[in-house]
């Protein structure tokens, strides 16, 4: 589904036949929904269609990603290309394998190269028989005349394969090499334990587990049903094959099987995924797979898909912009998928085996999940999650205290069970904190909290895996100095500065859960830290500058140069990095000065798409004054509400929607930059929204600030066990392109002076209705601007 180039009556017919759908209670959210957008250069997890959300199973097709490096850098799908290597399984940071091809003629059991296709069983594909929606997933395979189809459950892959006649029909199943981000594989095992039944395991070694928790593996666990008994069957390493064998276990191994089809025969197969056993895999397939055929199983993932995205209803005439906001809502619930079983057993990180509590029927009370890092994640996906799916935040964050009850320690970064920190900081005390705030709170409260209080000012025995492995010296000399740490891979670190400033930030966060359950000396404690970002401001070049150990500012600085002191960025986007005290920031900036450089970043970074222009690089736009494509400069847009000049955020954020997010496989998250797990797209649903924290709802007292919504309508589903009211509707008047500007706002009819709003007044529900006009409204907002940690006593 490539909606965004469609003809232009088309995207009237499709909001025509949206409105309608709204108004007969039938929308259809997953209609808007491309996932070829920014799947150009995508992440390992960026592209797996046929998944539900937040779910185990995660299929895609492989174009790149067999023998992979292993690290983080894409791979997987990307749209350029035009050959396909298999169907794979398993889509998280850190973690992939068990890869499927059917094929029809001579055995080959190595996939070949994008180059040279024919070198192995890769096939060419033609773009135009290519279907992706949420769920669902098809391509016709041009070399084999197969149609492949691929759904899922949560913990189950399903294929439907449509041969053409052959006595040479197979399926390849690869096991052990290098999948994705899964590095080496360190054993693998595939045997036919039934007549049209397979099961093994795979066991991987991946990159960021060798130096953040050194010795530990990944490993995943699977059981195969077939409908249809194969003629013959065998196994291979590499490139050799022998016949009529059952098993194989080692490495760079796989099996075939071998089938007589007739022309436009159907073969299925349903694939069993677990972490924990591969009896556990069998239990999954049993409890999700019984009697479900691919078709209805293919319909039970598009409502559950349109249950998610639906809670979030919007209305209005731009449909590209629908298709902006639900493709970049589906990337947000797509990442950080299932880590435990029906059963409720999950990987811990001694390797043993965890058991969630059970209910009353037997049914686990939480799920367990994997997760990459949350590096900028409350700024995007914290918001969201916490707003319209505060039950998934719930147990995202139980998922991260039962790993600390068991190693003493929360993760930044979980891979069945071992640590996988991306960043090496660690910003789930934030995010624990965050949650605490926003009224979820099922869990141990007082064990919550020492684990996030022990997160912000612990360094004793911390294992690297769990991040701020440079904590100590901000606890104990209130800054992070400039020198260069190499890790046991060889890596070299040199981000005192941005570290500084983030632990500052997440002392802040949980220095307010402090306060809020009467832990008033650690508040004191913790604030003191949250304030040390003052000990690398440079009043004379009025930037964040590294220090060295002895106290003096770095030499040769350039506030551009990125690296050197901060992490993926430079000191011109990291100095607007003090989210917790905007206002302690433009005080020692001087307002003037603070506005002058805000307005000139913006204005500037326009020309190159507010990133690295349209250079393909994760990494492009390091060296700019702003860059959308990473975590650090998310907030920055949102500063004008800070500066009296709220005006310049609705301009801003506004033009950020509109230009550096695009609607095509390229120009999707400004030019091949990084979505990451769902981080850009949630920022476009929260921007679209007018919403947006630039504290992270770290604050006792969380708040949203104002933008420029998109849309005439929005209605948003609250959830009734957190939150008294049932919708929240925002309403725009006089919306339209050139409209940015807001002209006035209220709350039930009440008219706000200020640009930004207590986030529990709209948890009660309501109507947040916004009057927008072509010109700034200069009077509105301007008096009182949103609390900071040195003005919110």
């Amino acid at each position: 589904m490539k909606i965004a180039k469609l003809p232009f009556w088309i995207f009237l017919l499709v909001a025509s036949v949206s409105a309608a759908q709204v108004n007969n209670k039938t929308f259809n959210p997953s209609a808007f929904v491309d996932p070829q957008i920014g799947s150009v250069h995508g992440r390992w997890f960026f592209y797996t269609p046929a998944s539900l959300p937040f779910g185990m199973a995660k299929l895609a097709p492989h174009t790149n990603a067999y023998g992979s490096k292993g690290g983080w850098q894409p791979c997987g799908y990307d749209d350029r290309h035009t050959s396909i290597e298999g169907f794979g399984h398993f889509h998280e940071f850190q973690i992939g394998g068990l890869v499927v091809m059917p094929t029809t003629g001579a055995l080959q059991t190595i996939p070949g190269s994008l180059e040279d296709p024919d070198a192995g069983y890769r096939s060419r594909f033609d773009k135009k028989s290519e279907h992706a929606e949420p769920g669902y997933y098809s391509v016709y395979l041009k070399d084999y005349r197969i149609k492949a189809e691929l759904t899922a459950t949560e913990r189950v892959g399903y294929h439907r394969y449509t041969f053409p006649q052959s006595k040479e029909a197979r399926i390849i199943f690869d096991v052990g090499h290098r999948q994705g981000e899964s590095s080496d594989v360190t054993e693998s095992i595939i045997r036919l334990s039934g007549k049209k039944e397979l099961e093994g395991s795979i066991e991987t070694y991946p990159e960021y587990l060798k130096f953040c928790d050194p010795g530990k593996r990944v490993r995943m666990y699977f059981v195969i049903q077939i409908n249809k008994e194969p003629q013959s069957f065998g196994t291979f390493t590499d490139s050799v094959a022998s016949f009529n064998q059952k098993e194989t276990k080692g490495i760079g191994n796989g099996m075939f099987l071998t089938f007589s089809t007739v022309k436009d025969e159907m073969i299925e197969m349903r694939v069993g995924l677990s972490y924990t056993s591969i009896d556990n895999a069998r239990k999954n397939l049993q409890a999700e797979a019984a009697g479900q055929s691919f078709d209805a199983v293919r319909i039970a993932a598009g409502k559950k898909w349109n249950e998610k995205l639906g809670r979030i209803k919007v209305e209005g005439k731009d449909s590209i912009n629908k298709v902006k906001f639900y493709t970049g809502l589906y990337h947000a619930l797509l990442g950080r998928g299932l880590a435990s079983d029906v059963n409720g057993q999950y990987p811990t990180n001694n390797g043993s085996i965890g058991q969630i509590p059970l209910d009353k029927s037997g049914k686990p009370t939480y799920n367990h999940y994997n997760t990459d890092g949350i590096w900028g994640a409350f700024w995007n996906l914290g918001q969201l999650w916490a707003l319209v799916y505060p039950e998934y935040q719930s147990e995202y964050m139980q998922s991260n205290l039962d790993f600390a009850q068991e190693t003493g320690w929360m993760h930044d970064g979980v891979a069945a069970g071992a640590h996988s920190n991306g960043v090496l900081t660690n910003f789930f005390g934030l995010m624990l904190a965050a949650t605490y705030n926003c009224g979820i709170r099922d869990f141990n409260i007082n064990s919550a909290y020492e684990t996030a209080y022990k997160n912000e000012i612990g360094y004793i025995n911390r294992p690297f895996g769990s991040g701020k492995y440079d904590l100590h010296y901000l606890v104990n000399g209130g800054y992070i100095p400039a020198r260069d740490t190499t890790i046991s891979n060889g890596w070299v670190f040199n981000f005192g500065a941005s570290h500084t400033l983030e632990f500052c930030f997440s002392s802040y966060a949980v220095a307010q859960f402090a306060k809020a359950i009467g832990k008033q000396d650690d508040y004191n404690r913790l604030m003191k830290q949250a304030a040390c970002w003052k000990n690398l401001y440079d009043p004379e070049s009025k930037f964040i500058r590294p220090r060295y150990e002895n106290g003096k500012f770095i030499d040769s600085f350039n506030a551009m140069q990125a690296w050197r002191g901060f992490q993926e960025g430079n000191a011109f986007q990291y100095t607007w990095y003090v989210p917790q005290d905007i206002a302690g920031l433009m005080n020692v900036l001087g307002k003037d000065t603070f506005n002058a450089r805000l307005e000139n970043t913006f204005t500037e970074s326009r020309k190159s798409t507010f990133g690295g222009g349209k250079e393909i690089n994760s990494f492009s736009g390091l060296e700019k004054l702003y860059n959308h494509g990473n975590q650090p400069c998310l907030h920055q847009s949102w500063l004008f509400n800070y500066s009296g000049k709220p005006w310049l955020t609705q301009k801003w954020t506004r033009t950020i929607c509109d230009e550096f997010y695009g609607a095509d496989p390229l120009h999707g998250y400004g030019f091949g930059q990084d979505e990451d797990q769902g981080q850009l797209g949630a920022w476009y649903v929260m921007a679209a929204l007018g919403l947006f924290d630039v504290q992270g709802h770290a604050a006792m007292n969380p708040t949203f600030q104002f933008g420029s919504p998109l849309f005439d309508k929005v209605t948003i589903e609250l959830d009734p066990k957190y939150y008294s009211g049932k919708n929240l509707v925002i309403e725009t008047r006089n919306n339209a392109k050139q409209n940015m500007y807001i002209q006035s706002v209220s709350l039930n009819k009440k008219k706000l002076e200020n640009c930004w709003i207590d986030r529990k007044k709209l948890t009660e529900g309501g109507v947040l209705m916004f009057d927008m006009g072509p010109k700034p409204n200069t009077a509105f907002g301007i008096h009182t601007p949103p609390p900071s940690m040195s003005t919110d006593k």
